[in-house]
């Protein structure tokens, strides 16, 4: 979809900051997936970078965040806060979305399914969705912008950790949210049997 959908296919999202709207996905799916980190089919603003793992007899090192000026962690500042979430297996964590917060996630046990909804509606790729399976098999960390919806499925048998970062302390009044089973979101959080 581009910015020019018409108000009949959206649903505005009320507050204060950037417009939101969810736009209605006729058909349910879990959108583009992302495989690659580069993909021109992810959401606009939205990044991936590699996470660098170091693994040895005794387990495994890895860096997340590295706040400055420049790179993954931009615009961070002493405002920062980091966070960790622990979720068991099956367990849907969805839909979120911030006008003012940018979320820096870096998923590092267990697998994620991890969906991203642009929101945006003067966006380029608004109204698109990205699913991107990242955590132990997939190390990857990614940076999302405001007003991209945001959720996760635990994959698998074993439980699952976020540790994540956000540029301003947590503000419940910032934080909107969608029922994972919207119906215009239209995400399917089903097993993929391919």
């Amino acid at each position: 979809m581009s910015t020019s959908a018409t108000p009949a296919l959206t649903r505005p999202l009320p507050g204060d900051g950037p417009r939101l709207a969810v736009a209605r996905r006729p058909r349910r799916d879990i959108g583009a997936v992302i495989t690659q980190i580069g993909d021109a089919r992810l959401i606009a603003g939205v990044e991936i970078e590699a996470a660098a793992v170091w693994p040895d007899d005794r387990g495994f090192f890895t860096e997340l965040f590295r706040f400055g000026n420049e790179g993954w962690t931009r615009g961070f500042s002493p405002r920062a806060q980091v966070s960790v979430a622990v979720s068991y297996p099956g367990t849907i964590k969805a839909v979120h979305y911030h006008r003012f917060q940018t979320d820096l996630w870096a998923p590092t046990c267990g697998q994620l399914q991890v969906a991203l909804f642009d929101l945006r509606v003067e966006s380029p790729t608004f109204g698109h969705v990205n699913t991107i399976y990242a955590g132990a098999l997939r190390p990857w960390r990614l940076r999302i912008p405001v007003g991209v919806g945001h959720g996760y499925k635990v994959a698998g048998t074993e439980s699952a950790v976020m540790i994540y970062a956000t540029d301003h302390f947590y503000d419940p009044t910032d934080e909107g949210r969608l029922p994972y089973d919207d119906p215009d979101l239209n995400y399917d959080w089903d097993l993929q049997h391919k």
